[in-house]
């Protein structure tokens, strides 16, 4: 019945949407996506807000750092965890957590008692948060559709995500502007309501099988299979390379629109918005291909695509361009996180998917925090232009390497 409507020669919207016949997985992406909203609107006041306190970029770094490092400690364990225990309850802890930091943060900017250490504290407890629930969220995905429409269903997850890039920033311009600072961090905690609800009505059951491994067994287990399974463990280094090189693209800008372009945080906003809108548009196109040949080799395409991409906005002083750039590297980015994804999810084994899964949040989320801090002391040392063109450079050089002598993940 739910693959009906993609029998036959299905047509565009068919073929783009068709994870959105599974009932579970609406309701996923619904609450999902109010809450990513929620949580990119506390970014872009929060990024603005530690910018404007210190003008340092090393503090603009240092907060993102705090944000992803919690991942790269806890993630495996967390992974060990979402193969243990029933990962909606992980993930609803989760999410609790998260909506007490943002109403904490609230509370203290309305009353004028918010320090940066405030926020570093607050963002650490974060992303402690989704260090367990990141692979609990990502393990669960295949339990909502059938496993051909899994690819399909990461490229829509890809898409709510930066969706909510595109209307978080812009509901954060208005927002600051005529409801201040505080109200973004309240409006994240009420986002959170959303998510919460559509995990207590999800109709699923994730039955862990009872293990009496200790932790670091189990854990060593998963380790052992990326490994030992070549293409798996590329996979896990190009999330490392792709994020810690290209999100910081992201986190730096601002620098660029108070810097640069001597923008306010709306200006700010619409540079955000312009990636986002490019993330959709890739995420769209990602989803529209479903099944193609050699995604493996797509990614690496768009990944050096998107060396270029930085390399080129970091030196683009005019605004409009520097605009259209953005759009461009969100496309290309996106693309890649949501191939690559899509290769991770099919080639683990569902016993050890939460585990695996760990390990590639590490990289992925993992790759973040090193590369903005990295980012953050290059920018001081030179600037945020040369600091940027470095990581366009690095982008292209990782992705040639692996269409030319890494045949494994171009043949996947």
């Amino acid at each position: 019945m739910e693959n009906a409507a993609v029998a036959g020669r299905p047509g565009f919207f068919a073929t783009t949407f068709r994870a959105f016949h599974y009932r579970n997985f609406r309701v996923m992406w619904t609450g999902a996506f109010t809450s990513t909203t929620g949580t990119w609107l506390q970014e872009v006041a929060q990024s603005w807000l530690v910018y404007s306190l210190t003008g340092s970029t090393v503090l603009l770094g240092l907060t993102a750092f705090l944000a992803g490092a919690p991942i790269l400690l806890f993630s495996l364990i967390g992974g060990v965890v979402a193969d243990r225990m029933d990962r909606r309850r992980l993930l609803l802890f989760s999410q609790y957590t998260q909506m007490t930091s943002a109403f904490i943060l609230a509370l203290l900017v309305y009353f004028g008692k918010a320090r940066v250490w405030h926020i570093l504290v607050l963002t650490f407890v974060n992303g402690l948060a989704q260090a367990f629930g990141g692979p609990a969220y990502q393990a669960l995905i295949p339990s909502l559709v059938a496993a051909q429409d899994l690819p399909n269903a990461i490229a829509l997850m890809t898409i709510q995500f930066n969706l909510a890039r595109v209307v978080g920033p812009v509901i954060a311009g208005f927002a600051i502007r005529w409801l201040g600072m505080a109200a973004c961090f309240a409006l994240n905690g009420l986002s959170f309501v959303a998510v919460i609800f559509s995990l207590l009505i999800l109709h699923i059951e994730f039955v862990p099988k009872k293990s009496e491994d200790r932790i670091l067994f189990s854990l060593r287990e998963g380790l052992r299979f990326v490994y030992h399974h070549g293409s798996m463990l590329a996979l896990i280094v190009l999330a490392f390379a792709s994020t810690g090189l290209g999100v910081p693209l992201i986190t730096f800008l601002p620098s660029f629109a108070k810097d640069i372009f001597k923008l306010g945080p709306q200006g700010y906003s619409t540079m955000l918005a312009f990636s986002g809108a490019g993330a959709v548009v890739g995420a769209l196109i990602v989803a529209w291909m479903g099944h193609i040949a050699r995604k493996g080799r797509a990614a690496l395409l768009m990944l050096a695509a998107m060396g270029v991409f930085v390399m080129a906005f970091s030196q683009s002083h005019v605004y409009t361009l520097s605009c259209g750039i953005l759009f461009l590297a969100g496309v290309s980015l996106i693309a890649v996180f949501a191939m690559i994804s899509s290769l991770v999810q099919l080639l683990a084994p569902e016993e050890l998917r939460g585990r695996i899964l760990s390990v590639y949040n590490v990289a992925f989320r993992g790759g973040m925090p090193l590369g903005n801090l990295i980012t953050g002391f290059l920018a001081k040392a030179y600037s945020p232009e040369w600091a940027l063109l470095g990581n366009g450079v690095a982008l292209f050089a990782v992705a040639v390497y692996f269409l030319g002598w890494q045949r494994g993940v171009r043949r996947l």
